[in-house]
């Protein structure tokens, strides 16, 4: 698997959410950026297991990523995550990233991976940018596909 494609096809397919009136559109990429223009989608690190069967035929990738929020109002930035956090719904990043799955029998992620699965959320907080301040909260997603490209 090549991990920078699959990095910008998650955040491609994150971009599929609606976010409450009033709050545009998620922004997503497929790294870390230095700032950020909330809400914000990133996939930050990435942890790869290799040789997960034989003869280098499939590895898995462990991404961490991050949603962001602005923080004008802290209830409404809480209920604005706590959306893009939910297991479904049109703001759910679960499902919009999953979407990217494909049909059975299809590959992942427009031919990238075999398979790919949102598996958590945690280490929502405070995050810092600069002199900025964002609440978000991490997802981490699993990514399994071929081990010899």
């Amino acid at each position: 698997m090549q991990i920078s494609p699959i990095r910008d096809a998650i955040a491609t397919a994150a971009r599929a959410v609606v976010l409450p009136t009033g709050l545009g559109k998620l922004t997503a990429t497929g790294y870390l950026p230095d700032s950020i223009v909330a809400p914000h989608f990133a996939v930050c690190e990435v942890e790869v297991t290799f040789d997960k069967t034989f003869g280098r035929g499939s590895d898995s990738l462990e991404l961490t990523t991050r949603a962001f929020v602005g923080r004008a109002d802290d209830r409404a930035a809480q209920r604005t995550l706590d959306a893009m956090l939910s297991g479904g719904g049109p703001a759910s990043l679960k499902s919009a990233i999953e979407v990217a799955r494909g049909a059975p029998g299809e590959m992942a992620l427009g031919g990238l991976a075999d398979d790919l699965h949102v598996m958590r959320v945690q280490g929502y907080r405070w995050f810092e940018f600069g002199t900025a301040t964002y609440l978000g909260a991490e997802l981490i997603i699993k990514v399994i596909g071929d081990g010899s490209s």
